[in-house]
């Protein structure tokens, strides 16, 4: 199984190897920029232009979270291999990680001058790896 967004503002869960479309989820008023499955599978987080992030059943394909909070466009979301923390990337110059069980925004990393295009957090770890258009890697301690 493998997830798509697209600018057409819909994610596509595909199975392989036969290519059927299994599952579409709609919701974003913009382009999506990032899909990442929850460690268990059972969640989807998906990352737009429309400046959110958003969870959704991959079992009944609705969306069960809205997290707002950027300034402008998500570049990219990753999920901690927890299951319990997003981590978002924005054109804002911010990265965030979001607590989905409380809904709400726990961190907001500054540093970047630019653009944060990616992030990912480092497997059983609270290091998160960002990059940006100002040209730099950063590593954060998501704790602090």
């Amino acid at each position: 199984i493998v997830v798509t967004g697209s600018d057409d503002h819909l994610w596509k869960m595909w199975a392989l190897p036969d290519g059927n479309i299994i599952m579409t989820g709609e919701g974003h008023t913009d382009w999506l920029s990032g899909c990442c499955f929850h460690p268990s599978g059972t969640q989807l987080v998906t990352s737009s232009g429309d400046t959110t992030v958003r969870i959704w059943d991959c079992v009944k394909g609705g969306c069960l979270l809205i997290l707002g909070g950027h300034a402008r466009a998500v570049k990219d979301c990753s999920w901690h291999s927890c299951g319990d923390f997003v981590a978002s990337a924005s054109m804002d110059s911010t990265s965030k990680i979001w607590d989905v069980n409380s809904e709400r925004c726990r961190y907001t990393m500054r540093g970047h001058r630019d653009s944060v295009n990616s992030i990912e957090f480092l497997p059983f770890s609270s290091t998160v790896l960002t990059s940006s258009a100002d040209k730099t890697l950063s590593l954060w301690d998501a704790r602090t």
